[in-house]
């Protein structure tokens, strides 16, 4: 599992805000450093992967755990 070198929390909001605001914070990262977004919101289940495919990102790992979610992505170039 990777460590995260930043957490998102985008508890409470919905699909499109969560990728909005994951987009806005992976640009301040360097490539290579992972991000950990938690939501609770599962359309970031298929948001998610199409949105690093499109970007260049690695969607690393993704748990849920009670209708949580916990997502890893490791910035591209």
């Amino acid at each position: 599992m990777s460590r995260p070198d930043a957490t998102l929390d985008t508890f409470g909001l919905l699909c499109p805000v969560p990728i909005m605001k994951t987009s806005s914070m992976i640009m301040d990262m360097v490539s290579g450093q992972v991000l950990e977004i938690l939501a609770d919101d599962e359309q970031i289940l298929e948001d998610m992967p199409a949105w690093c495919k499109s970007m260049g990102h690695e969607l690393l790992q993704v748990d849920e755990v009670g209708g949580e979610f916990r997502l890893l992505v490791r910035k591209g170039n």
